[in-house]
């Protein structure tokens, strides 16, 4: 049996990663106090036919605060509960940035479920990020949706937790600009600001990183073939090892002042390098996927 914990701030995503995981055929329960949980696991595995294999839950910060700060020691105690039942548990905790969380509350017009209790909206998303912490670091994909709408979320949930399945391990290479600030949700972040920059090409200025033309001046550039070597290297050493620790999900980040040129080029020499030998690699562009055509 495999149970997913969905968790993270309200208005980051949840519902969505949810129900696109029920509508991959996951037996999914929003809202589960987490005191909850053990009776959940017990119920489903005390049946003599298995009736669910893949199942979701959600978790918010409206469970018992007790059990929130219990959290690692009841997830513990399932995993031990009975080796013969291969409990495999992942957790995914979502967030986003402050002003983000506002601009999404306002635009809906929702009330966060903290702000019942008297607290301003700001205060109320600091009060649940502090009551999740626990949750946020046992975490085994983090992710963060500052600059992700509801589609490229569906489509991220189904590349990197449904496509697992087949897969020991979930690689991401993730392209950004420094100016829109480093993603919060890296493994590793490569900074190729060092390397020389198209954007000073007048010709090439307007293009990306994924462009015929970029690609050829990146490629004639001897440091930026050294910084490919040096990162290719070392991820063949660490993967690995991430492997042996069973960590499911790598997210690798690449970032150059605008993420237009080298950062893209760079992911994308690293994508198409490592899909060679493993199976569930995949490339996210930020700054690109942002832009307004």
């Amino acid at each position: 049996m495999k149970l997913i914990i969905i968790s993270g701030l309200s208005g980051s995503g949840k519902t969505v990663a949810l129900h696109t995981l029920e509508d991959e055929d996951y037996y999914c329960v929003d809202n589960l106090p987490i005191g909850l949980l053990p009776q959940l696991v017990d119920r489903i595995l005390s049946r003599r036919v298995q009736l669910y294999d893949y199942i979701a839950v959600g978790i918010d910060a409206r469970s018992d605060s007790e059990d929130l700060r219990d959290f690692n020691t009841i997830i513990d105690w399932i995993r031990q509960r009975d080796t013969e039942s291969k409990i495999e548990i992942e957790i995914i905790y979502i967030q986003a940035e402050l002003e983000t969380l506002i601009k999404r509350f306002s635009d809906t017009r929702r009330r966060h479920p903290l702000t019942k209790k008297g607290l301003p909206l700001s205060e109320a998303i600091e009060v649940e990020r502090n009551l999740l912490k626990d949750v946020a670091t046992s975490a085994d994909l983090y992710v963060d949706t500052t600059y992700t709408n509801i589609h490229e979320l569906r489509s991220y949930v189904k590349e990197r937790v449904v496509r697992r399945e087949q897969s020991k391990l979930s690689l991401l290479f993730h392209s950004f600009g420094f100016k829109n600030g480093a993603p919060a949700d890296s493994d590793f972040v490569f900074d190729v600001r060092c390397l020389p920059n198209p954007h000073w090409e007048p010709n090439l200025r307007a293009l990306t990183g994924q462009d015929p033309e970029v690609i050829h001046f990146l490629q004639e550039q001897e440091d930026v073939q050294k910084m490919f070597e040096h990162i290719k290297n070392y991820l063949n050493f660490v993967i690995p090892q991430f492997i042996k620790q069973n960590r499911y999900y790598i997210t690798v980040s690449i970032g150059c002042t605008g993420g237009q040129h080298r950062s893209v080029y760079m992911a994308e020499a690293l994508h198409d390098d490592f899909r060679s030998h493993l199976e569930s690699v995949s490339i996210h562009h930020r700054e690109l996927s942002n832009q307004v055509s």
